[in-house]
């Protein structure tokens, strides 16, 4: 059992602006903690200029944090790691790094997303590619959270979710703070499909806002982009009262209304006019929801779910239809009832 009091040491794998804002919350919190970057150069220019210049470059990097590009040092002596790769880059890091970390060590993912082809959550990921033998226990930790917020210690509300209680309290007590309040679920399907599904529906949401259609449009598409996540989760297990909760409603209306939202933004610049490429090329940073779409449109067909919002952005997102095209087939769609 992983003892989560003060001076842990914790490993936080991922340096963009996400990770760099967990690693300084746990630091500040007396934590020793050990910040891993994919880009050799990114680690050294933390390490001397003590701020990530590349993605959080607004804030001093704690002094508690010793960045690093070795994963044998990121391996040692932690017996807490944070996960914050970008979704695609999970199994490649975990196949080497969970050979090296030692036994019993708590693993917490902190990324949003579905992988495209086993269409399976992160968790599930690492519970796959971590040997059995080290006995790893693994909790996932989501919610309507922006790194640059969160950094200010503007007051924040996050959940955590492992299949036992007793390890989402550890996870609990060991974010929170008196401005980051951290609540604890059981669901871990339930919160890892919410944080994933809702890039998805803010891309929706900035076509919208891109084509100048006001709160009315907005509102429908949260709403239904709600119902969409709740059913489908519940068709593959989920709890549907978990969508109602921090890394559901919480995060869903967040990433559709909120200026720091990468998935909004791309969304916005699609309503406006411009081409995927176009868009892509000015981010520095990773846009889940681009890479989530087909598979929440997968995870539709499988589980037999109407996914009509998830289908019109995936076929935005590879050409197929136009933004004011994907609008029209939403508006006239066969008529529904909404209480079923």
């Amino acid at each position: 059992m992983v003892d989560v009091s003060s001076n842990t040491d914790v490993t936080v794998i991922g340096a963009g602006a996400w990770g760099t804002a967990l690693a300084n919350l746990l630091a500040e919190k007396g934590h020793v903690v050990t910040l891993w970057a994919y880009e050799p150069e990114l680690a050294e220019q933390m390490a001397a200029d003590r701020v990530n210049s590349l993605y959080l470059p607004d804030f001093p990097v704690h002094p508690n944090i010793t960045p690093t590009s070795d994963l044998a040092i990121a391996a040692q002596p932690a017996t807490v790691f944070v996960s914050v790769v970008p979704s695609h880059a999970v199994q490649g890091v975990w196949a080497e790094l969970g050979e090296m970390i030692p036994q019993n060590a708590l693993v917490i993912s902190a990324t949003k997303g579905i992988e495209a082809e086993s269409l399976t959550t992160m968790s599930q990921i690492l519970e796959a590619t971590i040997p059995g033998e080290k006995k790893a226990t693994v909790a996932v930790l989501s919610g309507p959270t922006f790194a640059h917020e969160v950094s200010r210690k503007i007051p924040t509300a996050i959940v955590t979710a492992a299949a036992e209680r007793t390890i989402a309290k550890r996870v609990q007590h060991l974010f929170s703070t008196a401005v980051f309040r951290v609540y604890t679920n059981t669901d871990v399907l339930g919160v890892e499909l919410g944080g994933a599904l809702k890039n998805v529906m803010a891309i929706a949401a900035g076509v919208s806002d891109g084509l100048q259609f006001g709160g009315n449009a907005r509102a429908a598409l949260i709403t239904r982009g709600l119902a969409e996540m709740t059913q489908l989760g519940a068709s593959m297990g989920a709890r549907a009262q978990t969508f109602a909760g921090l890394s559901g409603m919480g995060d869903l209306v967040l990433t559709c209304t909120g200026e720091l939202s990468r998935n909004h933004t791309v969304g916005m610049q699609l309503g406006q006019g411009e081409s995927l490429e176009v868009v892509m090329q000015g981010m520095h940073a990773v846009v889940e929801g681009v890479t989530t779409a087909v598979s929440a449109v997968r995870l539709g067909a499988k589980y037999q779910v109407e996914m009509p919002i998830a289908e019109s952005v995936d076929a935005l997102l590879n050409g197929r239809i136009t933004p004011r095209e994907a609008v029209t087939s939403l508006m006239t769609r066969a008529l529904k009832q909404e209480d079923i």
